[in-house]
């Protein structure tokens, strides 16, 4: 589980969370459509949000650091 937190803290993690929040969003707007797309594109935003700033979710809900400088550090 370490070496899959240490991707995701990576700058190769961070533009993954980027590319899969926008591929979400536009997969709700686009391919999806309806209240069921907005609902997609509504989850893409996380991942999205969580590249842009710097944060791994996923990490917090296992008790490791929020923010991804501390989790690249091993705090």
């Amino acid at each position: 589980m370490n070496a899959f937190f240490n991707f995701m803290a990576s700058p190769a993690g961070r533009i993954t969370r980027i590319v899969a929040g926008i591929a979400l969003i536009v997969l709700g707007l686009v391919g999806v459509g309806g209240t069921g797309g907005i609902i997609v594109a509504v989850i893409g935003l996380v991942p999205l949000a969580a590249g842009v700033f710097d944060v791994c979710v996923i990490a917090a809900l296992f008790g490791r650091p929020f923010s991804g400088s501390k989790l690249r550090s091993g705090q």
